[in-house]
């Protein structure tokens, strides 16, 4: 008999190679090199000759068609609804609510009035009974198609059964293809049954969503080959001991990747937050040192957020800096910049800043309100309850202009605030006079010195 070829996959990356390493040479990862049985096969081909192939131009546009879920914050980041033919990956830590969000929309689905389509559940995780307890906790009352199934083959069959508009699979790490090497979840399994699962998408013009278990770090598990063939995904943030969640989009090829959405976990499921700005700020203390407001931007979406910090003595040879929501090297950025150019140290001093609410800021545009909260605190001197801080901060202590600031000013005085110190080249790019953001006081400010100067009370 001739002898099986062997190849050993890495569990982090996918990278193959024909012999064991210690360090994967993709990934630098050490020990994630697993040992499988190489059998490749060609499935779902078209014979030789058949291809088609056309020129570009022959092709007619059809107009984009997308299937609305009825969960308002799910489709903001979708970019607008669901498109055919489309595979999306939805990842998250273990309950933070990513079977609750997509029963959800599976409900909202079949409540929404899609006549021939229908929506079929497979669940690999949970039994059938154990589902029903799911929807019934939830208050769910709509009737929808769904199975207990772990095998791929089995599921492909029922799809071509019903055949499903949306197809949901919960989770691709639970199924398992028989012809395949390795257990259900490793990274040969997880590749050829995303694979199958795409191509019938293709082929069937089917929605199909894929529930991702994710690392210890984070990341989705299995091979990074699988962000790549799918063609959304989507993570699901949050403390799983807390009620808030942030669904945020890091790749869409039907619409933007900047886009949250916002809910909460309450009893009946994921409630949707209209007017996260709101959320963020409603409980903050009026005048308190450490305290800052930021208007940050988020895909298309303006939100007011507070930033805290606690700047203390201590008695250990190292200070202590942690940062909750912000990026612990732009802290240390703003706090070098800080000692640099305003005179300010923070030697011998812990520092910990945190985003209330848990939701992480990414841009640069809440350098300044960063900055404002840590003197703040150390000098124990508050801003004005009023006043929202934007801007981005040099490593020569300027202050440079950010983007979309007219939907940030916009936001800022929907919900009360007085107070806007911002850039001074986003104030000039102002119209003088103009009524628009009339009772909104606008302080442009050059350098972070006479930033502090203006902000303090």
């Amino acid at each position: 008999m001739a002898k099986k070829k062997t190849l050993f996959y890495c569990a982090g990356c996918g990278y193959e190679a024909h012999r064991w390493m210690g360090r994967c040479p993709a990934c630098d990862e050490w020990n994630t090199m697993v040992e499988g049985e190489y059998a490749p096969k060609k499935r779902g081909s078209a014979p030789k000759g058949q291809t088609r192939v056309v020129s570009l131009n022959e092709l007619e546009a059809s107009g984009e068609e997308r299937l609305v879920t009825g969960v308002a914050e799910f489709d903001r980041v979708l970019g607008g609804g669901v498109v055919f033919g489309s595979v999306i990956l939805l990842g998250g830590d273990p309950g933070i609510g990513k079977s609750t969000l997509l029963l959800q929309a599976a409900a909202r689905l079949a409540k929404g009035g899609t006549g021939e389509r229908s929506i079929f559940y497979a669940s690999g995780e949970e039994s059938l009974y154990q589902l029903k307890m799911r929807a019934e906790r939830l208050h769910i009352n709509e009737s929808f198609y769904t199975a207990a199934v772990t095998d791929l083959e089995e599921l492909l069959e029922i799809a071509g059964t019903i055949k499903p508009a949306v197809l949901i699979v919960d989770s691709v790490q639970s199924i398992y293809r028989g012809e395949s090497e390795g257990v259900p979840g490793s990274v040969s399994q997880v590749r050829e049954v995303t694979a199958e699962l795409v191509r019938l998408a293709k082929d069937q013009n089917i929605a199909v969503f894929l529930v991702g278990h994710v690392t210890k770090e984070g990341a989705m598990a299995g091979p990074r080959l699988l962000e790549h063939m799918v063609d959304c995904v989507l993570y699901l943030e949050g403390d799983r001991y807390h009620s808030f969640r942030i669904l945020r989009g890091v790749k869409n090829r039907f619409g933007s990747t900047n886009e949250i959405g916002v809910f909460m976990m309450e009893s009946e499921g994921m409630v949707e937050v209209t007017n996260p700005s709101h959320l963020f700020i409603t409980q903050r203390r009026e005048q308190s040192a450490g305290a800052v407001i930021t208007a940050s931007m988020e895909g298309t979406r303006p939100l007011l957020v507070e930033i805290q910090s606690l700047v203390a003595p201590t008695s250990y040879p190292t200070p202590k800096r942690t940062s909750t929501g912000l990026e612990l090297n732009r802290v240390a950025l703003v706090l070098a910049v800080l000692e640099k150019h305003a005179g300010i140290a923070f030697f011998g001093l812990d520092t910990f800043v945190n985003a209330v609410g848990g939701v992480r800021l990414y841009e640069t545009a809440a350098d300044l309100a960063l900055a404002l909260s840590l003197t703040s605190s150390l000098k124990g001197k508050p801003l004005s309850g009023d006043t929202v801080a934007v801007g981005e901060i040099g490593l020569t202590g300027e202050i440079r202009p950010v983007s979309r600031i007219r939907q940030r000013l916009n936001e800022a005085r929907k919900l009360g605030f007085k107070r806007f110190i911002l850039p001074e080249s986003n104030r000039a790019d102002l119209k003088e006079g103009s009524s628009e953001f009339k009772g909104l006081q606008l302080i442009g400010v050059d350098n972070i010195k006479e930033a502090i100067g203006v902000a303090l009370l």
